[in-house]
């Protein structure tokens, strides 16, 4: 595994045991003050990283156009996650960082198109855009945590 790869999928496997002992109902709560929740936010940063990685390289996503719409920067809850629909998030949120191990291993993200991030960080390849991806994930683990102690 690239070192880049483990920094981002170790604070995920974190994640999904901070958000082990919380219910359905909990995961779909929208606390006031928020404007979205936690399963949002987590699937908000599977849809970001196959963005950032995927898309920007001319690749299609390893998630399907629905999810990606529904979850992609800007978007915001749009109705209750069932219980089965959490459990699929929950694995895709580890397997398509297993799939990006694999796909970077096979240099598939050659044809990577320079951008520019909302934070103005300029990503110009793969290694790049792997190195940007544990802030972005880093910004929503805080807000999954502030969400968790709100609706524990």
């Amino acid at each position: 595994m690239t070192k880049q790869i483990e920094i981002i999928q170790k604070p995920r496997f974190f994640l999904l045991d901070v958000i082990h002992d919380l219910s359905t109902e909990q995961l779909n709560r929208i606390p006031e003050g928020f404007n979205n929740n936690i399963i949002w936010n987590l699937a908000h940063l599977i849809a970001a990283q196959q963005g950032v990685c995927y898309m920007r390289a001319g690749l299609p996503k390893v998630v399907g156009e629905e999810f990606w719409q529904t979850y992609t920067s800007g978007t915001k809850p749009t109705g209750i996650v069932d219980s089965a629909e959490v459990e699929d998030i929950k694995k895709l949120f580890i397997s398509t960082m297993d799939q990006l191990e694999i796909d970077y291993n096979n240099q598939i993200f050659g044809n990577y198109a320079p951008w520019t991030t909302r934070y103005g960080v300029e990503l110009r390849n793969i290694d790049e855009a792997l190195s940007f991806i544990p802030m972005h994930e880093g910004l929503h683990l805080g807000y999954i945590m502030a969400l968790k102690r709100v609706v524990k």
